[in-house]
């Protein structure tokens, strides 16, 4: 591993370059670059958030309010946390004046004031286990769920949008009236369905892309607030 210039400007900020290493793939190497150069990524180690995804949410919820002390908010595929942990300090849960719980089918390492069920969000008793540790209907249902790439963009956007749909489904069957819904999506031309279903489900729709993501990524956010369903 070694540093890099970048040019001109003694001031600027050493860029790590990775060898090529045995074993290691190109799209390897230059995803621990990214990684080692990303500025989310250490702000996330100096700061004790476990991913730095948690900067994203920070953004969303600073512009758009999501979260009120008290909320109750569910975190679908929330390992390892970073999400979770937004959720968690903003509603007051480690003060016990709000409630979390994430729920993935990965182990999540325990966190002040988070509620994890290591399961499938489809399964068919999920909702009711979630209401239930809630203490009620959820407030908020997050998704930053994303499918593992296969780097074929057409195939990786469609499973994606699955899983936003599927996550929507969740969503009907937890939210209170009133309610907010904030899924990753890709940009890719197939969320025409799934909008439709949004824009028929809640009061307002729209995309938002926080400055924490990556500008050469397809990611989205898609933010659903007003839910005119019921739990």
């Amino acid at each position: 591993m070694t540093r890099g210039t970048g040019g001109r400007g003694a001031g600027r900020d050493l860029a790590v370059r990775v060898k090529s290493g045995k074993g290691r793939t190109l799209a390897q190497k230059l995803w621990l670059e990214r990684q080692l150069n990303d500025p989310y990524v250490a702000r996330a180690k100096r700061e004790g958030f476990r991913s730095r995804a948690a900067y994203k949410l920070t953004e969303i919820d600073d512009k758009y309010r999501l979260f009120a002390p008290g909320g109750r908010i569910v975190d679908l595929g929330g390992a390892p946390g970073g999400w979770s942990q937004v959720a968690a300090k903003r509603v007051g849960a480690a003060e016990g004046r709000g409630r979390v719980v994430a729920i993935d089918l990965l182990e999540i390492a325990p966190l002040p004031g988070l509620d994890v069920v290591q399961m499938d969000f489809l399964a068919a008793d999920a909702p009711d286990r979630l209401k239930a540790l809630l203490g009620g209907p959820a407030d908020v249902v997050l998704s930053d769920m994303a499918a593992n790439a296969t780097g074929h963009r057409k195939t990786d956007h469609l499973k994606i949008m699955a899983l936003a749909e599927t996550a929507l489904m969740f969503a009907r069957e937890v939210l209170k009236p009133g309610g907010a819904f904030l899924c990753k999506v890709l940009q890719g031309g197939t969320e025409g369905t799934l909008l439709a279903d949004l824009k028929r489900d809640f009061a307002l729709v729209k995309h938002v892309k926080p400055a924490a993501s990556r500008a050469d990524s397809a990611e989205l956010y898609v933010l659903a607030t007003g839910y005119r369903g019921g739990a």
